[in-house]
């Protein structure tokens, strides 16, 4: 339980890859369409994520699911709370999460900053989720997550179908052991976009 918790927490940190890597991505778990690899970072200890699957949906499902915050729950684990603090726009939401972990771990929270971005061509699209630490004051109870950042590039396959190549870092903040995340977080993302796939498959 507390494995899969810890793996969970690290997908949930909504949805992240930084601008200047290092290190060759390599290929970690591959069933059912989805293909998840990790890579050492340019600089830091935990490993960046990488997923590339295929979506049974229209563009407009995809985003409609990742803007409607409160149905996290059903497809990314060990999410306690999320709430839309502030819709800016129709294309950029922030939102807030608490991530809870099993004792001794202290719970996490994060502030998300989510932008859809309509790409240059009608048959790509970007997302990016990224983490705004200082949006609102710390609250004691939990450790502020300092930095997350996610990026999802869509290619539309077709009407119904998209490829996504979604990239993932995140610093947890406090204390989490750095072997533990690197050792199972294949398991955690694989998971989450399987249960994706079925919410998406039951909207159509």
């Amino acid at each position: 339980m507390l494995t899969r918790t810890l793996l969970t927490f690290v997908i949930m940190v909504s949805l992240c890859p930084p601008v200047f890597c290092q290190g060759k991505w390599e290929l970690k778990r591959d069933e059912n369409g989805i293909a998840v690899y990790t890579r050492k970072p340019a600089s830091g200890n935990l490993k960046e994520l990488r997923v590339v699957c295929k979506l049974k949906c229209t563009k407009a499902q995809l985003i409609n699911t990742l803007q409607d915050i409160s149905s996290y729950k059903e497809w990314v684990y060990s999410t306690k709370t999320n709430k839309v603090l502030k819709v800016v726009n129709p294309q950029e939401t922030i939102y807030y999460s608490i991530s809870n972990l099993p004792w001794p771990l202290k719970d996490r929270d994060i502030v998300v900053v989510l932008n859809i971005m309509p790409g240059t061509s009608g048959d790509k699209f970007g997302i990016e989720a990224k983490s705004l630490p200082k949006y609102l004051p710390e609250d004691k109870n939990f450790v502020r997550v300092p930095y997350s950042l996610a990026q999802w590039n869509v290619n539309v396959l077709s009407e119904k179908e998209l490829k996504v190549d979604y990239t993932f870092s995140v610093n947890p903040g406090g204390s989490i052991p750095t072997w533990l995340v690197n050792s199972t977080i294949a398991v955690g993302p694989y998971n989450s976009f399987l249960k994706l796939q079925e919410l998406l498959n039951k909207a159509n």
